[in-house]
């Protein structure tokens, strides 16, 4: 990976990091890229969950219609209903980036 602390990753090192290490031109990991954001989208406007084993899994929650208010200027203000991406990350990825071994805590449970 490219990403260094406090950058981040964008689209375009996402596209180099796929043609790297799949050997595939840029032009064919942008499109593979591309085909799985548009896969996901699509599913998710369906209404349909997705899982990733080991990675989490993203769904569209409903926010129902509510009052808020200005904050400039303190007015009521109607806000709509609408729907929201969401992502719940995975116990795999979640220990990834605690730094622990997938298996680590039910070791120390053993142990007792």
């Amino acid at each position: 990976m490219v990403v260094t602390r406090g950058k981040g990753i964008t689209k375009a090192d996402l596209v180099e990091d796929v043609a790297r290490a799949s050997e595939l031109t840029k032009k064919d990991a942008e499109r593979l890229v591309e085909i799985v954001f548009e896969s996901i989208i699509e599913t998710l406007n369906s209404g349909e969950k997705i899982e990733l084993r080991g990675f989490g899994s993203f769904r569209v929650r409903e926010r129902g219609a509510r009052r808020g208010r200005n904050p400039k200027t303190g007015a009521p203000v109607d806000i709509a209903a609408k729907r929201i991406p969401y992502f719940k990350p995975g116990k795999e990825l979640k220990e990834l980036i605690n730094d622990t071994e997938p298996g680590d805590e039910q070791a120390t449970d053993d142990e007792s």
